[in-house]
């Protein structure tokens, strides 16, 4: 990478950093410069293959809640990352309004980040999205007025699970523009896919990117979530479909 300056300038320089092991989490906070109101712990599945193989993506599927993270561990997070994040960010004059997204490492000595995102996660907020009772625009509202504290965030108590399908050789070269079967037949209402790399042409939907769409599902179980979700994925299909078959396992 230096040698032959594939980065360009940023490659001339080296920044050690402290190797992290331990599980990592999704964090997320609706943060309106001052306050901060968590979602819950979401578990993404970076790699392409199962048991965590291959290179990295841009996530083939994530669950929320995360059982394995308690009450104890959130608390520590917001007090210790969270709040001193927005707190240094307003004292630098450049309150934080939006999705503060970190990306945690639970260690052995605590909570530690990994990166940090202003945004909503991909594929997280498919799963988010699925447990959020309180409208979303009403806490988005409240964020940029600054009152975020005047707004009761509610979750409801099911999971939420989204399995990514993807194209053949994704996140490597792929085709695009095959015909996608089978939308029209699922009728659980607990199943909802988001869009991701499509096209409509002819009537017909097509593939058009590397991760085609996600499909969601929830359950008063996680195990009832993936059920439903993978059951999906035997309806839907597309040539070349592949997807991760040990999301949430």
């Amino acid at each position: 990478m230096m040698k032959r300056g594939v980065h360009g300038k940023a490659g001339k320089k080296v920044l050690i950093e402290e190797y992290l092991s331990g599980r990592e989490i999704s964090i997320h906070a609706f943060c309106d410069g001052e306050h901060a109101t968590l979602f819950p712990a979401a578990k993404d599945h970076k790699r392409i293959f199962d048991g965590d193989k291959g290179p990295n993506t841009g996530g083939m599927g994530t669950i929320v809640p995360v059982s394995a993270v308690n009450n104890r561990d959130k608390k520590e997070i917001e007090q210790k990352i969270i709040i001193p994040t927005l707190s240094a960010l307003k004292k630098r004059g450049y309150p934080f309004v939006g999705i503060l997204y970190p990306g945690i490492m639970i260690t052995k000595d605590g909570p530690k980040v990994i990166e940090f995102n202003a945004r909503f996660g991909d594929p997280e907020a498919q799963s988010y999205m699925r447990i959020l009772e309180t409208d979303l625009l009403d806490i988005l509202l409240a964020s940029v007025r600054g009152k975020l504290k005047d707004v009761n965030v509610h979750w409801n108590n099911n999971y939420a699970c989204c399995v990514v399908c993807a194209s053949d050789g994704y996140p490597g070269n792929y085709i695009s523009g095959k015909t996608i079967s089978g939308l029209d037949k699922i009728s659980n209402k607990d199943i909802v896919l988001f869009h991701a790399g499509t096209k409509i042409q002819d009537s017909h939907i097509l593939t058009n990117g590397g991760r085609v769409f996600g499909i969601t599902a929830t359950g008063r179980t996680l195990n009832q979530a993936l059920s439903k979700a993978y059951g999906a994925t035997k309806i839907i299909s597309f040539p070349g479909m592949f997807f991760r078959k040990d999301i949430g396992k």
